[in-house]
């Protein structure tokens, strides 16, 4: 199984998750704007979507999209999902907001934007995340234990933090103890973060 990432993409949560599910994984980086890989690989043959994340699982098949490659991981290890009959929904409910109303929010960021832009962007980030830490349920989200969708969201709370905006309570506290994870530090140094 490998892993295609670009240094703090959104695929490090991919890559904290597989390091937190204890999964074995090699993991090769991205130039995305070249869209080859650190071998040397054109990387839209082996996801034409052309950005990170993708896995390659052992059968060969590729996932992309962080929605699908963490809720792959999920089923891997089921400690990394809320439990209960609607634990899987209420986890898939969390991948999509994060993925759609915060993920996206950055784009200002990213491509360009104006000032402008950005400030209205970062205003609807921080609402966004407001919401998100009002569903918090303990330590992480879904109670004491991290799922996939904390790793999803500690990248967007890295990205915040570049980008000067301030995260609302209990969100740095969170995002500080996800930061202390094992396998967020391994990530991490993988990617050459920390």
């Amino acid at each position: 199984m490998k892993l295609y990432y670009a240094p703090g993409a959104c695929s490090l949560a991919d890559h904290i998750a597989l390091h937190h599910a204890g999964l074995s994984f090699e993991h090769e980086k991205v130039d995305l704007e070249a869209k080859k890989t650190e071998s040397g690989q054109d990387f839209t043959a082996i996801n034409p979507k052309g950005y990170v994340p993708a896995l390659t699982l052992d059968s060969g098949e590729t996932l992309s999209e962080n929605i699908a490659i963490l809720d792959w991981i999920a089923h891997q290890d089921t400690a990394l999902k809320p439990a209960g009959a609607m634990g899987h929904t209420h986890l898939l409910e969390a991948l999509a907001f994060i993925s759609t109303e915060i993920h996206k929010g950055f784009k200002p960021f990213f491509a360009g934007g104006s000032d402008e832009e950005k400030a209205k962007a970062g205003e609807m980030i921080v609402k966004r995340m407001t919401y998100l830490a009002g569903t918090m349920k303990g330590d992480y989200l879904f109670g004491d234990q991290p799922s996939v969708a904390d790793f999803y969201l500690f990248v967007m709370l890295l990205w915040a933090r570049k980008f000067g905006i301030d995260a609302p309570a209990p969100l740095p506290a969170f995002r500080d103890r996800v930061m202390a994870l094992p396998a967020a530090q391994k990530a991490m140094t993988h990617e050459g973060l920390i």
